[in-house]
């Protein structure tokens, strides 16, 4: 038995690892266009777009191992049943289930390290490509940083560049707000002082504002009330910008949750993050059944092909069924943390019918 287990898992794990080399190759060469294009006004040269696409490919490696899975198991059971291979480890007294169950628990222990040990890898080098990167930005008038200092926002409105910090963003609020304006000559020309702001839309609305304004020699102040200013970000820019989690590993959001979110991150966020790395060790493992199914269960060898197209659909349905539910969350028809689990449980109730049908062929 455990001889038969070694060569499933090694010729499986050999498969999974052929699959991951292609993606990755298709990854290179489409992403390494996309940093020529980003990089083409800059005289560069090759090496920088290259380096930095072979800093984000193991991140995109990452998201798409779901679907690499799946195309692996669906073309390692094909190539099992032509080999007649199967019928062999029939004869061992291997059911169709135990065979899924080896491979589907292989995947979820694949899953598991990457999540443990590869993904504090990979996080550590998206880091260093967006760092990077963000250093030949062209538009840098406009400059969003978020840590533990608090929210420094830079933009130009006009001909004038406003400068905007804060203490720390709290639900739609920045909270202990200063406002400098400059005008062209990068002279302070206006001040706004308050305790909070509403940023949930791009009129930032102020309940209450110390106004100091300059003049050539002259400073007024005014208390206004009821104050509205125009401002390129929202909450929503705001959350999109700084709430990467492809930067922070599974471990060190675990250790340093708390520090998150005082820097602004919500709980609710930090939670749909940490679901979703635990959920992915299940979602491989679904993903191996749900191959199976689609192969396993027919005793015809000669529809590769068939398979093939049902694989490309069953990854596209899941992938639209994932943006489906995470709309929902969006919307606040459900949790975000169920919007991570639902794919999976709909994945789970199909295989979990579907597993009974292959044990009885």
């Amino acid at each position: 038995m455990k001889i038969v287990n070694q060569y499933l898992i090694i010729n499986y794990l050999k498969i999974v690892f052929n699959a991951v080399l292609i993606f990755m190759c298709l990854g290179i060469i489409f992403n390494l266009f996309e940093e020529i294009e980003f990089f083409k006004q800059l005289d560069v040269g090759i090496y920088l777009p290259l380096t930095l696409t072979l800093l984000f490919i193991p991140n995109l490696m990452v998201k798409l191992l779901p679907f690499i899975i799946f195309f692996a198991s669906v073309y390692y059971f094909i190539s099992l049943k032509n080999s007649k291979d199967l019928i062999s480890l029939r004869v061992f007294g291997y059911s169709n289930f135990k065979i899924v169950s080896v491979l589907s628990l292989t995947a979820f222990f694949f899953g598991l390290i990457i999540i443990f040990a590869f993904n504090p890898i990979s996080s550590s080098m998206i880091k260093y490509y967006e760092k990077t990167k963000s250093q030949y930005s062209k538009d840098i008038e406009h400059l969003v940083s978020i840590n533990k200092n608090g929210v420094w926002i830079k933009e130009k409105i006009n001909k004038n560049l406003r400068i905007i910090t804060a203490k720390q963003i709290t639900n739609v609020h920045l909270i202990d707000v200063t406002i400098y304006e400059l005008d062209k000559d990068y002279k302070i020309s206006k001040r706004i002082e308050s305790e909070k702001a509403d940023i949930s839309e791009n009129n930032w609305k102020f309940d209450k504002i110390t106004l100091i304004e300059k003049n050539n020699e002259d400073t007024t102040y005014k208390l206004v009330k009821d104050y509205l200013m125009y401002s390129n970000y929202n909450i929503t820019k705001l959350n999109e910008l700084y709430k990467n989690f492809d930067t922070i590993s599974f471990l060190s959001l675990i250790t340093n949750y708390e520090q998150l979110y005082e820097k602004g991150y919500s709980h609710s966020v930090l939670n749909e993050q940490i679901n979703k790395f635990i959920s992915m060790p299940f979602f491989l493992l679904l993903m191996v059944v749900l191959a199976s199914i689609f192969t396993i269960s027919s005793n015809n060898r000669n529809q590769n092909i068939y398979y093939i197209f049902v694989s490309i659909i069953t990854c596209v349905l899941i992938y639209y069924f994932k943006d489906f539910a995470l709309a929902l969350a969006l919307t606040n028809r459900i949790s975000l943390e169920l919007a991570v689990w639902m794919p999976i449980l709909a994945i789970g109730l199909f295989c979990a019918i579907g597993v009974l049908q292959i044990n009885e062929k």
